[in-house]
């Protein structure tokens, strides 16, 4: 067996949160010290398994000293930095992107969205009824996934999840500019037509329920859909030797959807097609 060499410690990085000392090992961002410090700092597209993008800007703090309010999914902690949190300015931005958000695309599926709404006193509807929005019908052109645009907030995890970042398929990207930009698979085609190859690596790193499990779909239309009533139960999938993990959600005895945990070695949330979609043997009673 070979030894795995000692890496040397990480130095620590000292600074001031919110008026406290706070030290992080070098290298951590200053997301990764709120957490530390059991502060919530909202944040919709940043994503344990991949490079912040910066897109949705609701996870802004306030340095001293920059000209500019700094996304703390992204920004490094450094020594000596005097970082604040809740100030009014940081409020008064996450106010303005979480009502330009909510006035635009639907966040009813989007964990936590509603209690920041109210925490930070948006009021998404003071730009009237004339607000442009997406209104756009869910495309429903395979039995695996849906892509219900109309929640989509263009954090763009699922293109670098299916880009270089991990599966390197390239199936989806942006297309389009400005309030027309969409995420969409080359010329816009049905999803059957393109080079996806139905891993859901996109539907597991998705924020907002804009891509979802056809089951999951099926029962929210249903008004069926509980998750308090679900359980999770992982194991190990049976269909090759790589050994990845499945956490199976069950409702009513019934497998509803598959993904696998974020901090699994193998994985990092990450399956094919038959680890997150071919489970439907395992309830088959024929």
């Amino acid at each position: 067996m070979t030894a795995i060499p000692l890496q040397p410690p990480r130095r620590l990085v000292e600074f001031t949160l919110d008026g406290a000392a706070t030290r992080v090992p070098e290298g951590a961002t200053l997301l990764d010290a709120c957490r530390a410090a059991g502060k919530d700092v909202p944040t919709l597209c940043e994503g344990d398994t991949l490079t912040p993008k910066n897109a949705c800007r609701v996870c802004v703090v306030e340095v001293e000293g920059a000209r500019t309010l700094a996304p703390a999914c992204s920004r490094a902690a450094e020594p000596g930095m005097s970082v604040r949190t809740d100030t009014e300015r940081t409020r008064h931005s996450r106010r303005l992107v979480l009502e330009l958000l909510a006035s635009s695309v639907d966040l009813s599926t989007t964990p936590r969205a509603a209690a920041w709404i109210e925490e930070y006193g948006a009021e998404p509807g003071r730009f009237g009824a004339d607000a442009a929005r997406l209104n756009e019908e869910p495309r429903i052109d395979n039995d695996l996934y849906v892509r219900d645009y109309d929640k989509c907030i263009l954090c763009y995890k699922c293109v670098d999840a299916c880009g270089e970042q991990w599966q390197n398929t390239f199936a989806i990207a942006v297309a389009g500019r400005g309030f027309d930009a969409r995420i969409a698979v080359e010329h816009d085609a049905p999803l059957t037509d393109s080079a996806c190859v139905y891993c859901g690596n996109c539907i597991e790193v998705c924020p907002t329920g804009a891509l979802s499990f056809k089951s999951e779909f099926d029962m929210r239309a249903a008004g069926t859909w509980d998750e308090s009533a679900q359980s999770e139960t992982t194991t190990v999938c049976a269909y090759c030797g790589v050994g990845c993990n499945l956490t199976l959600h069950v409702q009513d005895n019934e497998i509803v959807k598959v993904t696998s945990p974020h901090d699994n070695p193998v994985t990092h949330g990450n399956l094919c097609i038959k680890g997150r979609f071919g489970y439907q043997h395992v309830q088959n009673r024929d």
